[in-house]
Parts: C-alpha cells; sequence; structure tokens
C-alpha cells in the first residue's frame, strides 16, 4: 500500500479499528495514554492528589479518629493487629505521602503508625515509578509496598485482610459502558476510532502505524507522529444481551428510571470494584473512600444533554454514575453507603470550611474574557494573592503551562509571575484554601475584583449536580 498524499485526500487511509463497545476502547487508550504520556500526565490534568495536600491530611485525620474511637470501644491494646491501608490508583504517590505525614503527626504514642502497611495499588507502571521515587513517600519506605496490576487482580489478599482503602480519581478511568434503554432493549455506544485526514500525510507507513496502534505496541508507536489528540471517533449503538451485563438486574432496574434513549454511563468496572472492596475489608474495618467526579442526581442521568466523558490527550474520563453505583452496593449487600461531595469530607475532616482553587476563581463576578492569555494572568494574580497566607508544609512550585499563541510581552509577564511564586505557595488550581486563609488575603483578592459576599456564598453552596463527591461505607 502506497503512503497518503495531501494531493488526493477521499484517498487518504483514515480508520485505525473497527467498531467495538466504548468499555474497550477506552482500556485499550489508556493504555496507549499511560505509556506514551504518563511522564506528562499534569499537562492533560490535574486531580487532587498531582501535588495539594489537604486532601490526604483529610484521610489521616478521619483515618486517626477512628481508629482511636476502635480502639476505646473494643479495649485493644496498642500493638494490637496489623493493619493494612490500600490506596487503588496511587498514582505519583503524593496522597500517600501526604497521609502517612500527617499521620505521623497525630500518632505521638505510636498507637497506629507502627501497625501500618500502606499498599500503592497502580497498574500503570511509568506512574508506579513516579510513586516508588516520590522523594516525601520515600520516608517511609518501611511501611509502604507497591502493587503493580489492577485493582480485579488482588487475589493474594485474603478476604477481610484490609483496615482501610482509598480510591482517588480511579472509578472514572476504569472500564465504563455507555448504555440507553430503547423498546424494551438495552444498547450500548460502540466507537470507531479515524485519524484526523490533515495529519495522514505524516504517516507514509500506514499499515505498519495500525498494526502497532492495534497492538499496542509501546516501542513501535513512539517511531510514529503523535497522534492520540487527532483521534476522530464515530458511533453506532448495537443492542447488548442483559445477561451478559455484571449486575444485570439492578442495571436493568436502574434503566427502567431513565428515559428512552438517555445515554448513561454504567461504570463497570467501579462496580467491580466495590465487589473486591466488600471482599478485602475486615468486619470493623474503617472502610472505603472513593472521590471522583460524577453525580447521584437522576435529574441530570436523565438528561439528554449531558456530558457522559470528556477526553484529554485522546484518553476518555468518564463521569461517575453515584446513583447506580449506589444501587449495587445494597445489591452487594451493603447498608452504609453514604454519598457527599468531596468538599464536605475535606472540610469536616479538617475541621474549617475549604474552597478550591477552581471555586474561588468561578466566585470572581467578573472574570477576564478575550485572549487565553488574560485569564492566565488573572488565575497567577490570584494565587499570588492568596499566597500571602497560604503555605504548604511542601515544596513544590506549581506547574502552569504558558500557550504557545502568548505574545511575547505577555508571555515574559506571565514568566515573572510564575518565577515570583513561593516554592510552598498553592501547588496547583485545584488546590483546597481554608476560609481563613482566603479571609486574611481579602484584600489583595477585592483589589482583583473579588467580592467577599460572593465568596462566602460559594462556602455556603451544597455540591453542584456534577461534582468532585466521595462515596464511602464501613466494613460489613
Amino acid at each position: 500500500m502506497s503512503g497518503p498524499t495531501a494531493k488526493d485526500p477521499d484517498a487518504l487511509p483514515q480508520l485505525v479499528g473497527d467498531f467495538q463497545p466504548v468499555d474497550i476502547w477506552q482500556a485499550h487508550i489508556n493504555r496507549l495514554f499511560y505509556g506514551l504520556l504518563g511522564t506528562r500526565v499534569r499537562e492533560y490534568y490535574q486531580t487532587f492528589a498531582a501535588a495539594d495536600y489537604r486532601l490526604g491530611y483529610a484521610l489521616a485525620e478521619d483515618y486517626w479518629r477512628q481508629c482511636v474511637s476502635r480502639e476505646k470501644i473494643k479495649n485493644k491494646a496498642a500493638g494490637a493487629a496489623p493493619l493494612i491501608v490500600m490506596e487503588w490508583g496511587a498514582g505519583n504517590g503524593n496522597l500517600a505521602a501526604c497521609f502517612l505525614d500527617r499521620l505521623q503527626e497525630l500518632d505521638q504514642e505510636n498507637l497506629v503508625l507502627p501497625r501500618i502497611t500502606y499498599v500503592c495499588v497502580e497498574q500503570e507502571p511509568v506512574l508506579l515509578e513516579q510513586a516508588k521515587h516520590n522523594v516525601d513517600l520515600v520516608k517511609h519506605k518501611d511501611r509502604v509496598s507497591f502493587e503493580c496490576t489492577a485493582v480485579e487482580n488482588l487475589a493474594s489478599y485474603v478476604d477481610a485482610s484490609v483496615d482501610r482503602i482509598i480510591c482517588n480519581e480511579l472509578w472514572s478511568e476504569l472500564p465504563t459502558k455507555l448504555v440507553l434503554r430503547k423498546e424494551g432493549d438495552i444498547k450500548e455506544e460502540q466507537l470507531r476510532p479515524n485519524l484526523n485526514e490533515k495529519r495522514l500525510v505524516e504517516f507514509p507507513d500506514w499499515e505498519k502505524f495500525v498494526e502497532a496502534f492495534d497492538k499496542a505496541d509501546l516501542e513501535a508507536l513512539p517511531t510514529f507522529a503523535a497522534f492520540l489528540g487527532d483521534l476522530v471517533w464515530e458511533r453506532e449503538y448495537q443492542p447488548v444481551d442483559a445477561k451478559t451485563l455484571a449486575f444485570r438486574r439492578t442495571v436493568t432496574e436502574f434503566l427502567k428510571g431513565i428515559d428512552e434513549e438517555v445515554l448513561v454511563p454504567y461504570n463497570v468496572g467501579a462496580c467491580q470494584s466495590l465487589k473486591e472492596a466488600k471482599r478485602l475489608l475486615g468486619p470493623d474495618a474503617i472502610g472505603f473512600s472513593s472521590f471522583d467526579a460524577g453525580t447521584a442526581d437522576p435529574r441530570v442521568l436523565n438528561d439528554p444533554e449531558k456530558p457522559c466523558y470528556t477526553v484529554q490527550g485522546g484518553q476518555f474520563s468518564f463521569m461517575v454514575n453515584f446513583q447506580l453505583l449506589q444501587a449495587v452496593a445494597m445489591h452487594l449487600g451493603i447498608q452504609t453507603g453514604i454519598i457527599e461531595s468531596q468538599r464536605d469530607f475535606v472540610s469536616r475532616s479538617l475541621g474549617a470550611p475549604v474552597l478550591s482553587v477552581m471555586d474561588l476563581l468561578a466566585s470572581h463576578p467578573h472574570p477576564p474574557e478575550g485572549e487565553p492569555w488574560q485569564l492566565d494572568v488573572f488565575i497567577l494574580r490570584t494565587l499570588e494573592a492568596v499566597n500571602q497566607t497560604y503555605r504548604s508544609p511542601y515544596r513544590r512550585r506549581i506547574e502552569f503551562p504558558i500557550m504557545e499563541s502568548t505574545p511575547a510581552k505577555e508571555r515574559a509577564e506571565l514568566e515573572a509571575l510564575l518565577q515570583a511564586l513561593p516554592s510552598q505557595g498553592v501547588p496547583d488550581t485545584i488546590a483546597y484554601l481554608t476560609e481563613s486563609e482566603i479571609r486574611v488575603a481579602r484584600p489583595a483578592l477585592e483589589k482583583l475584583g473579588y467580592d467577599l459576599d460572593g465568596i462566602e456564598a460559594m462556602l455556603q453552596f451544597p455540591a453542584q449536580p456534577v461534582d468532585y463527591m466521595h462515596f464511602s461505607f464501613i466494613g460489613q
């Protein structure tokens, strides 16, 4: 087959693969994304464990209080049975480091920490290597172990052997089907990848590229031009035999409450993870917590215009269907499932109201419009203001990529602002700020046009229809 030419675009080969269910392509693209871009993940999106410390501290505070309470109730002596804390989707190890650091500060009498083995479970080797070399986590190397595997491959851990499971922004990346109901049948979305025809001239040996893509050949693919961000996906909907679906009765019943032909996420991997968590947790375990972006609002789920997923760097990230997950939990006999906003969990655990930087930015009555660089300046000026009072216990400079299209003069201004931000300042734009930090920074924020009433209102806002949520249950 001869290579494509720009002179005859109609003859250009475009198909990269065949129609397959969304969850099949999702797993394939995830392998490619982390294999090719795993060292650059934060260029595409940030998570609440990327550099911030307050979620890890909140989890440690919550765990410490519950452990102490359990010891008093059970009259257990210090030095009792070992405790396994698992983190599913450990990423770069930041959450683990912050959790263990804070627990060490709280556990002055060594009642809990000496008993802990913290297991970082991460199926992406490139991310696990980052966790292993995380300088803040290395301090705890004697009590940390690493498992390069998927959540469903934890059979080596016996039933009822784990005390705490933390799952942070993993559910949205686990296999997810998109399903709908039509005339009594369940249909699922299938996808077929194409490459944008404008890019095809960069792939003279098309057959070899398609073969490497199909096999997820991570040695051959880097020899071709970058492609993940330029994939174009065709969609079709095919009937699926309900008998082949895990938790089919629960899924079928759930879809009865959704209008016909309205597509909803069925987070298959997340549902399966609940079953595995229930198996692993002991009867008096502190329990399970998952944090992710999604909704439990039936009105949102029934909205045909809702976004079921986003694509960053070519990778799919699915909205988590917490309503269906709660139904699956009940099917599994989990009676204590609780859904709340992640912000409420962090505020309650730390004993202080918090907002993320993104929440603060959203509270501004008149954010800048116009050129993208103007918004970048606004964001950095906001960080400059709150950094007058915010001090992280970690030195983690914010990663803030400046767009190539930024004019030279404005680029110089942005680079100067970035350079002036302190190393112990806000580490990323999703970091949590306490109410007191925001109040002290009020004069500087007001100069930027922020309104204190708007910030106060944001602090009181309940979870949004689609938000970062916390799903938890205790040992059964």
